[in-house]
């Protein structure tokens, strides 16, 4: 493992020269560092809030993607995978704006990149998942109460699983993908729209 800070430039070109070095070639990427940092109504957004949402969530996708995207256009091929979230489609109402406003840039970010390299063997996706149970949930949800909400809002009648987004990646990485790009897909339980 590599050390990385994704909102820090140099921190990510210093990580994926080691990669590189290390194992000679990067197939594939899947960025999905990312927080909400806390919670604050939309007139109560500060700058530190907004640049941190913005850092993590937005700019660490685009610095590790142009990183990465000369390597694999020299040879010739590559899947990049953008965690994004549900919360784009939400708009982040009641205390998440500025992630949800960055992980809406993850998915216009996957799309632009897709788009302009799909002629040269670059695939770019991103996936968005509902409410997933892992630690970041009991931050961004703030309360045992708001993940009973957020469990009432998933028709499934549950949090999904890290596994299930893994085993997501790996398919869109994988060559039963192979025609897929500047798509995102959404795992959610069938919720996640209200």
């Amino acid at each position: 493992t590599v050390h990385m800070d994704v909102t820090d430039r140099s921190s990510v070109r210093s990580a994926f020269t080691a990669a590189i070095k290390e194992f000679g070639i990067i197939d594939f990427q899947f960025n999905c560092a990312g927080s909400a940092l806390r919670r604050a109504s939309f007139l109560e957004i500060d700058d530190a809030l907004w640049d941190g949402a913005m850092g993590i969530n937005a700019s660490g996708v685009f610095y590790c993607m142009q990183e990465i995207l000369p390597h694999m256009l020299d040879q010739g091929r590559g899947v990049i995978v953008n965690a994004a979230s549900m919360s784009h489609k939400r708009g982040g109402a009641g205390g998440l704006i500025p992630y949800a406003a960055a992980k809406g840039a993850v998915v216009t970010l996957t799309m632009g990149v897709a788009r302009e390299f799909a002629g040269r063997g670059i695939r770019a996706l991103s996936v968005s998942p509902g409410p997933i149970d892992t630690p970041f949930e009991d931050v961004a949800g703030g309360d045992e109460e708001a993940r009973v909400r957020a469990v009432a809002d998933v028709p499934m009648g549950r949090l999904g699983r890290p596994e299930e987004i893994g085993e997501l990646v790996l398919f869109m990485c994988s060559d039963a993908c192979s025609y897929m790009t500047a798509n995102t897909v959404y795992v959610n339980g069938g919720g996640g729209y209200r």
